[in-house]
């Protein structure tokens, strides 16, 4: 990957297919199948939270872009399932973000923690988002 300005160009590189296979094996979605319309994106809740919208993370995951789990996205998504009911081609994206966490959970590596949080804190939070941190937590 390369910028050129404030714009990021994905380039693909011979030999990333294995990523990719790995996280549609993981979340049994066919994520060559999105063709970058951005529904997901614009149905996201969360994205107000994240560094990379949806669609972006679909893409580097297509591209074999491993930087995709060193995003803030995949640990902000809610598992909602707005981008799924809004995907034209029927990608569950929570699936593949949820395939992304259990990526970097299996190198013993977590990002969201309830202890770090202050009673206040965990107080204002939608439920939604504690039980999607415990899901997280599981995996």
């Amino acid at each position: 990957m390369s910028s050129f300005g404030s714009k990021q160009i994905l380039r693909y590189e011979p030999g990333q297919n294995e990523f990719k296979e790995r996280v549609n094996e993981l979340s049994g979605e066919n994520v060559d199948l999105c063709f970058q319309c951005g529904a997901c994106s614009s149905g996201c809740p969360m994205t107000q939270e994240m560094d990379y919208l949806p669609s972006k993370i679909i893409r580097m995951v297509q591209l074999g872009m491993e930087e995709a789990l060193e995003s803030k996205t995949i640990w902000t998504c809610m598992t909602c399932f707005n981008c799924e009911v809004r995907c034209p081609r029927g990608i569950d994206i929570a699936n593949v973000m949820e395939a992304l966490r259990q990526l970097v959970l299996r190198k013993k590596h977590n990002e969201v923690s309830l202890d770090d949080l202050s009673p206040e804190e965990l107080r204002e939070l939608p439920q939604i988002a504690i039980i999607s941190n415990q899901r997280k937590l599981t995996a």
